[in-house]
């Protein structure tokens, strides 16, 4: 991991969770706490155990299912309540339990708020931020504090409002981040305060700010000109209101523009694939126009641009895409990704290099576009982006079984429950093979015939298990008639899961392709090779 001189730190399970929309399952948030670890984040807040019943379940499961290389995780939580012990508060107990390494503590540093929201006195409020902080150094974690309303505060009472930070910092709070929660301030006026904060108590302080004025990228930059070493910010700037300060665009700002190497490994580079990956996972439409990241952020149209980015592509374009692992497309003859292809299949194991690599990434990249013209997106698809990249290498498209045909009945009783029953017709190692499968519905109904004909030739099957199953209607066409595509999710119990793909006019046949892929792709994982 990175020296601690410097923290980028990710909201996206808490803060970014509260946007409107936006409902995270607990395996969405490990799913999207991996690829923020492969981004290469120091530090991932899970959320607030104790007052949310998911977050305590997410904080259970990431101590035996998170294996993080380069985060580390933060609960969220706030001081103990007025007149109540540390040591006696429950909430404080459930950040303690959570067995997160840090935990980020929220305090008032808004006279107002501590009279208004608190209901309780100055003096009372610094206690309550002092006992808390204490008591889990004591107990051997350590402590953030958020300083909400920070910015506020300081306008209206500026004594209390650096009270509130030293308090913090003499009772062994490690960072206090400043926070901007209205999301009002102006970047000048912020540089000054973070820049005075700093003067007059010798804390160490970071920056959390909210978008409501279109400044949180703004602002986090400028806080870091006047000393801050603590970034906080969301991935695609989700958050509620107008979101949170885009942390790609704060990364990308600092380790591009300023050269401050702010995070692990060369995750920057794989960071136009994870935001669309996490878009996937929260199923909230990618914004084509985001810096860095969008698909459109490094696009062309006719005209004199375009005559000048043939001659030098920087002519037009601010940084080289690559750098963050997007394209530069011609809107007028688009431009191939093969930069992306090639680092993606290096990332799966795959060396595409001389003649008959470039070849492969000429034909992988030549299908990938006709497919995402279709309505496919590999972004979020690891696994089905593998298999065909796998089909290319091997110049032919090889599985472990052949599908002969498949059907779904749904059917619904005058009186009684809805049932589905599946029925696959396949061979597999010669053997020709017919198997029914019920379920609660047509996708987990088919999914159980699958399994059926299939785990006598591979038993390792038996473990394999459907997690999540994402449908969105695609642009295009209208209602009920309208493209799908279907992600799928599966683990094989080791912890791992893997993603795939489907897209048709009809959402079961774009599950069953998924659903195929998966099958697929798991049997690859326990080392059976397809033999055609």
């Amino acid at each position: 991991m990175r020296n601690d001189e410097f923290h980028v730190y990710d909201t996206t399970l808490r803060d970014g969770a509260q946007q409107e929309g936006l409902n995270l399952t607990v395996a969405d948030k490990l799913v999207i706490a991996r690829h923020l670890d492969d981004l290469g984040v120091g530090f991932i807040e899970g959320g607030w155990p104790g007052a949310v019943p998911k977050d305590t379940e997410f904080f259970r499961r990431a101590a035996s299912e998170l294996n993080l290389t380069h985060a580390t995780l933060a609960a969220f939580g706030s001081t103990r309540k007025a007149g109540v012990r540390a040591a006696d508060d429950p909430q404080v107990a459930a950040l303690r339990d959570s067995r997160a390494p840090v935990v980020t503590l929220v305090a008032k540093s808004h006279d107002r708020h501590v009279e208004l929201a608190l209901r309780t006195t100055l003096a009372e409020n610094l206690a309550m931020i002092r006992d808390t902080v204490a008591y889990l150094r004591a107990e051997g974690q350590r402590v953030f504090l958020d300083a909400e309303h920070f910015f506020d505060g300081y306008r209206a009472n500026p004594a209390y409002a650096l009270e509130c930070v030293r308090t913090a910092a003499e009772a062994g709070a490690d960072v206090i981040a400043l926070c901007d929660t209205n999301g009002g301030m102006m970047p000048t006026e912020l540089g000054d305060a973070v820049r005075a904060v700093i003067e007059a108590t010798g804390a160490r302080v970071g920056i959390h700010c909210h978008d409501d004025t279109a400044c949180a990228v703004a602002n986090t930059l400028v806080a870091v000109e006047a000393g801050a070493t603590h970034v906080q910010g969301t991935a695609n700037g989700y958050g509620e209101r107008s979101g949170n300060a885009n942390l790609f665009s704060v990364v990308a700002g600092l380790q591009l523009k300023k050269g401050h190497v702010v995070l692990d490994g060369d995750g920057i580079r794989e960071m136009t694939r994870i935001a669309h990956a996490i878009s996937e996972v929260t199923n909230i439409t990618p914004d084509t126009h985001q810096p860095y990241v969008g698909l459109s952020a490094f696009a062309h149209k006719a005209g004199l641009h375009a005559s000048a980015v043939r001659v030098d592509p920087m002519l037009y374009q601010h940084i080289d895409p690559v750098q963050v692992g997007n394209d530069m497309r011609m809107l007028v003859s688009e431009m191939a990704g093969r930069a992306s292809v090639e680092l993606k299949g290096r990332q799966l194991g795959y060396e595409l290099s001389g003649d008959e690599g470039k070849a492969v990434i000429g034909r992988v990249t030549d299908r990938v576009k006709d497919l995402e013209a279709r309505g496919y997106s590999f972004e979020a698809a690891d696994a089905s982006f593998e298999l065909l990249l796998r089909d290319e290498i091997a110049g032919e498209r090889k599985r472990h079984f052949t599908v002969e045909s498949w059907r779904v009945i749904v059917e619904q009783p005058t009186q009684g429950a809805v049932t589905s029953e599946a029925t696959v017709r396949l061979v597999a190692k010669g053997e020709r093979v017919v198997a029914v499968g019920e379920g609660n519905g047509p996708v987990n109904a088919l999914d159980r015939a699958l399994r059926s004909a299939l785990e006598q030739t591979f038993p390792e099957l038996a473990s394999l298990e459907l997690t999540d199953f994402k449908v969105r209607i695609l642009e295009g066409s209208h209602g009920t008639g309208a493209i799908t595509r279907v992600l799928i999710e599966s683990s094989d119990g080791s912890g791992e899961s893997w993603s795939t793909v489907g897209v048709d006019e009809n959402v079961i046949s774009a599950s069953w392709h998924a659903l195929e892929e998966a099958v697929t792709y798991g049997l690859i994982r326990s080392g059976r090779e397809p033999a055609a």
